[in-house]
């Protein structure tokens, strides 16, 4: 315990040196408004960003890095709570109630809800990353294709069994995810698939504009066929912070979001979206008024937001401990660490201590940074809802098709946002709730990679799925949630006869 407390001290004479802590402000500066531009998120902005640290030495311009990863976690929120345009795909949760929020005059506490349930679940997070960093690691490597696989299916199956719609329809929209996924060049083959003769569709379809246009253009379709567009109450002064009956509610989903989201985040994969999906299900699952999901629960912001934000320390687990990416953001990082001549690894700590530490101890700034900058924007974001609606839809119409566009620089990811908003309309209309599209296109690619190494690590037996325990709990739990849920649809099939006459008592 000392020598970790020695450690920490060396990392924060190394972060509050003036050049890291101005690197590491200026990180968190630009990724926030990163995450509040549709389209841009955090991978973009490390991608955009990182030539620049070419001249940096190996410690700023990770801890730079950084500061832009969470940072745009954050700013992410600020779209989809005022506006339901997901600023990343990990606000896609957040869209649900922080936008219902909104409706009631509760923006501005939703937004610092928001702010103050990133700042714990970061701060937190980065304390068990220090702690926990090599056995969470080791744990982390067990995890092979097969228990790849069943941890999907698991996140697929947990979303239908607890989400805020019937299993049924959660279910089928996910699969509507998995099959858009298909779209594109086959990774193992090489085979171009569905792509109708659009070369564009080569890498797939973008998770950035079937995002926006879900839930950015379907609510302004939904918004303009009213007759009168809905009121939304102008916020006071006084309504710009949470209540304490609000501060109350969130103190739950935000511990449980900081601890899933951490477990989470510590696996392979987009972890950081999965895990939001996964605590908005648990807290609708845990609460005593579940009716009030999708209606601006305050549970519905605090859990998801805590969740994303732990799993990006989580993300960081693997990467410093091992030297092995968990996701596109992280092997971004450890790209820009052996540009600067960094090995990354298990002899990283060793080797350079002044690096991990001071690492570990910007992201203690960062997150004290990201609090203080975010919470007096509350009242400057919020002022955007006092723009009327005939200036307002024109202007977020025009920054979706300038974000989706500015990704890939493809009139067809434009198309594609166009297509997915007026489906998102049709969904909406017949009650179908459309987050479990985006899920289940981000999973797809991974999903069917996991299954065919996991068949040809067998030869094209099934029975690996099964036969190693990881993978089999996995798939286990998925059965149980499975018959639990059809056992609930028989049992109000049942009832819905009985009122119908055609069956007995």
């Amino acid at each position: 315990m000392l020598e970790t407390l020695e450690n920490l001290r060396l990392g924060f004479s190394v972060a509050l040196s003036p050049a890291v802590f101005a690197y590491a402000v200026v990180g968190c500066v630009v990724g926030t408004f990163v995450g509040v531009l549709p389209g841009l998120g955090p991978l973009a902005g490390i991608s955009l960003l990182l030539p620049i640290t070419f001249g940096l030495s190996p410690t700023i311009a990770v801890v730079m890095l950084a500061g832009i990863y969470y940072g745009a976690m954050y700013g992410g929120s600020t779209t989809s709570i005022l506006m339901r345009i997901p600023g990343e795909a990990a606000s896609v949760v957040t869209c649900i109630d922080g936008y219902a929020m909104t409706q009631k005059g509760r923006a501005g506490a939703a937004l610092a809800i928001a702010a103050i349930g990133s700042f714990i679940a970061g701060t937190l997070s980065v304390v068990a990353l220090m702690l926990l960093a090599p056995p969470l690691a080791s744990f982390a490597l067990r995890f092979g294709p097969p228990e790849y696989f069943g941890l999907m299916v698991l996140g697929l199956v947990v979303l239908g069994h607890l989400g805020s719609g019937a299993m049924a329809k959660t279910l089928a929209m996910s699969v509507l995810g998995l099959l858009l996924g298909t779209i594109g060049i086959d990774a193992m083959s090489g085979y171009f698939r569905f792509h109708y003769g659009l070369v564009e569709l080569g890498d797939g379809i973008g998770v950035v504009p079937v995002a926006v246009g879900l839930f950015g253009i379907s609510e302004i379709l939904l918004t303009a066929g009213l007759e009168t567009p809905p009121a939304i109450p102008k916020p006071r002064l006084r309504e710009l912070l949470p209540s304490r009956a609000e501060m109350r509610e969130s103190w739950g989903p935000i511990g449980r979001g900081t601890v899933l989201g951490f477990v989470i985040g510590i696996i392979p994969g987009s972890a950081h979206i999965l895990s939001s999906f996964v605590s908005y299900a648990l807290e609708r699952r845990l609460s005593k008024h579940p009716e009030q999901f999708g209606h601006g629960a305050v549970a519905g912001v605090a859990g998801p937001e805590s969740a994303n934000n732990a799993a990006a320390s989580g993300a960081f687990v693997p990467m410093l401990a091992l030297g092995l990416p968990s996701g596109p953001i992280p092997a971004v990082m450890l790209a820009a660490l052996m540009v600067h001549g960094v090995a990354p690894g298990p002899l990283l700590i060793e080797q350079q201590p002044a690096l991990f530490w001071g690492f570990i101890a910007s992201m203690y700034v960062g997150n004290v940074v990201l609090l203080i900058l975010n919470l007096p924007l509350v009242g400057i974001f919020v002022n955007l809802l006092r723009v009327p609606y005939r200036l307002l839809y024109p202007s977020i119409l025009l920054f979706c098709v300038l974000g989706v566009y500015a990704v890939n620089q493809s009139a067809v990811d434009v198309w594609i946002m166009t297509a997915m908003g007026g489906l998102g309309y049709l969904l909406r209309k017949f009650s179908f709730d459309v987050a479990p599209v985006v899920l289940g296109l981000i999973l797809s690619p991974m999903l069917e990679m996991s299954l065919r190494q996991s068949l040809a690590m067998s030869g094209g037996e099934y029975g690996i799925l099964v036969t190693r325990p990881i993978s089999a709990t996995l798939l286990g739990i998925t059965a149980v949630l499975l018959l639990a849920g059809l056992r609930g649809l028989w049992g109000r099939g049942a009832r819905w006869r009985r009122a119908a006459g055609l069956e007995e008592e």
